[in-house]
């Protein structure tokens, strides 16, 4: 029929389109990752609702013509090379990150965690190197490339145990306040010192009374003339102690709900009026400086102020989404980098005569380990590809943040029971993962929370 006939040449001119890429992109390295989906989504455009499962076939072809294994076929979880949302020009970025790590922070990271907080010197290093500010569009002052890109980031640092360096915070959840509602004036004002690492990022919304639950802000910033007067107190910022830049909640309006009266500003260091309070001494994350910050009578400059006044829970909502897949990316490369560390011990630690790994049941346990790891990692992939593609909605990242950091927790239990005294010790690995796990189900909202809006989507008013 002209139907079966127009399905068999969407079908060719789809496998022939896909070869003709294939080859480009092996001799010539060019990104034609999203080309290639829109030539042959053109190509079976038009089917009839009787071949739909035709209609996907690009995607078929895709997958066939892919070499890329998943994580749980490789050697390791840690390979590189892997996982069929990345191309060859991700693997070379990811090369170029795990060097960086291994030679500019691992070998920093134990003093970064007696002293506090780490050297400004690595945050200029990282954006030399173009490791800041990568999802940020050129134009705005960025580097332009694509989040899957700025997920190497995070996940390499996760890998390598290295919890200091907070660039995906910097990068992924604050930066894109300025370069989504931010003046042309103020991107070009922050945006290239924020990509190059010249200055550091944090954003301020949780207080001692108010953490998820935002109309519980106290913090306010009342208009005079050509500026306006900030005063409260905020606690728990992340990077807290070294930012230079930091963007601030407060209420403008009078309306008691959150929703109609917030505002972001953009407070900087040396503001009159705007203080520092210790470094909080926290039981993970040591070498992440978090801070208590006190505003009393700070002049902030009206030209400070993020987007419109009173539209900054909106805004809020509007990044959250990706604020809460950040914390699902870093806690599910954590539990592929903590299963790691446990498979290379029990391969080395003897007992009764043979290696731990000759145990069944600590087998059996690993075995497990790595499904759950395996399971976490197509979940979280699927959304990278969906986020990447601006598809992701509210409630999937929920899932994904609390699902990860959930599993994050269950996996560095498990890993220090395996490793025995030695996992109850700082000095190792695991030990200092274990506490630094905890928080991940804390904070980008609590996952009661996040299951609290997961149920929304499921019974809506």
């Amino acid at each position: 029929s002209d139907v079966d006939l127009a399905e068999a040449w969407s079908l060719v001119l789809t496998v022939c389109s896909f070869l003709y890429l294939y080859v480009a992109r092996s001799f010539f390295f060019v990104d034609i990752e999203m080309a290639s989906i829109r030539c042959a989504a053109s190509a079976v455009r038009g089917l009839s609702t009787r071949q739909v499962s035709s209609a996907n076939s690009y995607q078929g072809a895709k997958r066939l013509l892919s070499d890329r294994i998943e994580p749980a076929s490789a050697s390791t979880l840690l390979d590189i090379g892997t996982r069929r949302i990345f191309s060859e020009e991700h693997d070379m970025l990811r090369e170029n990150v795990r060097r960086f790590v291994q030679e500019d922070v691992v070998p920093y990271h134990e003093q970064w965690e007696k002293d506090g907080q780490v050297s400004r010197e690595v945050w200029e290093k990282a954006g030399s190197l173009g490791f800041l500010g990568v999802n940020i569009a050129e134009e705005h002052g960025g580097v332009g490339a694509d989040f899957l890109s700025a997920t190497v980031v995070s996940e390499e640092l996760s890998y390598a145990g290295a919890t200091g360096p907070f660039f995906s915070l910097h990068s992924d959840i604050i930066m894109p306040y300025i370069a989504h509602y931010g003046s042309d004036e103020q991107r070009k004002r922050f945006v290239p010192d924020l990509t190059s690492g010249k200055k550091i990022c944090a954003i301020a919304m949780s207080e001692p009374g108010a953490g998820s639950d935002l109309q519980g802000l106290r913090t306010t910033a009342v208009k005079q003339g050509d500026h306006y007067i900030l005063n409260g107190s905020k606690t728990w910022i992340s990077n807290g102690q070294i930012a230079d830049v930091i963007v601030v909640v407060a209420k403008t309006g009078k309306d008691p709900r959150a929703a109609h009266g917030l505002s972001l500003f953009i407070v900087e260091a040396g503001m009159e009026g705007f203080e520092r309070g210790k470094n909080l001494k926290k039981i993970g994350l040591k070498a992440q400086d978090t801070s208590e910050l006190f505003f009393s009578d700070v002049k902030v400059p009206a030209e400070n102020l993020l987007g419109e006044e009173n539209k900054g829970f909106y805004y809020m909502m509007n990044e959250l989404p990706q604020e809460r897949l950040t914390v699902g990316i870093t806690a599910m490369a954590a539990c592929e980098a903590m299963f790691e560390w446990t498979r290379e011990y029990l391969g080395d630690r003897k007992a009764f005569g043979a290696p731990l790994s000759k145990q069944q049941l600590l087998r059996h346990r690993m075995a497990n380990m790595k499904t759950d790891i395996a399971v976490g990692r197509a979940f979280l992939d699927s959304c990278l590809e969906r986020h990447n593609d601006r598809k992701l909605d509210g409630a999937t990242a929920s899932m994904a943040k609390s699902w990860a950091s959930d599993l994050q927790n269950r996996v560095a239990y498990d890993c220090v029971q395996l490793h025995g005294g030695m996992g109850y010790m700082y000095d190792y690995k695991i030990g200092r993962a274990f506490v630094d796990a905890r928080i991940q189900p804390i904070y980008a909202g609590t996952n009661e929370i996040m299951m609290e809006l997961v149920s929304r989507s499921i019974f809506k008013a």
